[in-house]
């Protein structure tokens, strides 16, 4: 690497990279170079990729997808159960990352796929919507305030009682406003958010040992029934349906291993087997 920097250094008469404390900075002579660089080595791989062959149950080839805690839940178990089947020697890895940079890491070839909300991609990414989810509430099994209005499972909360019990809020970035927040502050409402937390899973472990109300995916409440004692309940407003959506490079549109891959995410989503958890949730989804 030293002497591949070394080369460049005297070929383009400037140093590329200093130091500064203890990381290495590229100098403005670099950053010019970077996107057209970037461009011819796409290039050279969008190239071969068309030429390539991909064998899934021969192929020791690794993917990296990105997703959070939701989607690696509800994802990964069908997704690897199919593949471990089909492509035994695949690899998959799924990591967490803040949506608005996952578009730079698919350009810079840190990661195949991501699995995210509805987003606004650049012009060379393709996506395709795979699943179509919303939140409900979630509650500790006979949540004493909720029971002694009467409410059921099932049931929607009031707004007024919605905003009376403490809330745990799943949020990446640390802020304490969710997607309902706007609705409830039109009604001159205003709900209190005590914990944050970067995970569903943590907002549903923090619900079911406390008497705070949280809000999470329809179809992640759905694999948790029968693993934690939870009620859930509909919220005081109708949520706002998230499209599921898969996204990839479209220079890879035509690249045997990623458009395999793309088509077992689809088909491990389509019809995710899990349980229900209340007749009248399951009637709002109609």
């Amino acid at each position: 690497m030293s002497s591949a920097l070394g080369r460049l250094r005297a070929l383009l008469d400037d140093e590329l990279f200093v130091r500064e404390g203890n990381q290495m900075m590229p100098t403005a002579r670099a950053l010019e170079l970077r996107q057209p660089i970037r461009q011819a080595l796409a290039g050279m791989e969008e190239a071969l990729a068309t030429t390539a062959v991909f064998d899934p149950a021969t192929s020791t080839r690794s993917f990296m997808l990105i997703g959070s805690d939701y989607f690696s839940t509800l994802l990964m178990p069908p997704l690897a159960a199919r593949v471990a089947e089909a492509a035994p020697s695949v690899t998959l890895q799924m990591i967490d990352h803040a949506s608005s940079e996952v578009f730079e890491m698919l350009r810079d070839g840190r990661a195949d796929i991501v699995i995210d909300r509805s987003l606004e991609p650049p012009e060379w990414v393709a996506s395709r919507k795979v699943l179509q989810s919303w939140l409900v509430c979630i509650a500790k099994q006979g949540h004493p305030l909720l029971a002694s209005h009467g409410l059921r499972p099932g049931d929607a909360i009031p707004a007024d009682l919605f905003c009376a019990v403490p809330h745990i809020l799943r949020s990446a970035d640390g802020s304490r406003t969710g997607t309902i927040d706007p609705a409830l502050a039109r009604l001159g409402l205003a709900r209190r958010v005590m914990v944050t937390v970067p995970h569903f899973q943590a907002v549903a472990l923090a619900v079911e040992s406390s008497e705070m109300l949280g809000s999470i995916p329809v179809h992640f409440a759905r694999t948790l029934i029968g693993r934690l004692k939870l009620d859930v309940f509909m919220p005081p407003m109708e949520s706002p349906k998230m499209d599921v959506t898969m996204y990839w490079l479209r220079r890879f549109d035509g690249d045997p291993g990623s458009a395999w891959l793309r088509s077992e995410i689809a088909h491990a989503l389509a019809a995710p087997e899990t349980p229900s958890f209340s007749s009248s949730v399951e009637r709002s989804e109609n």
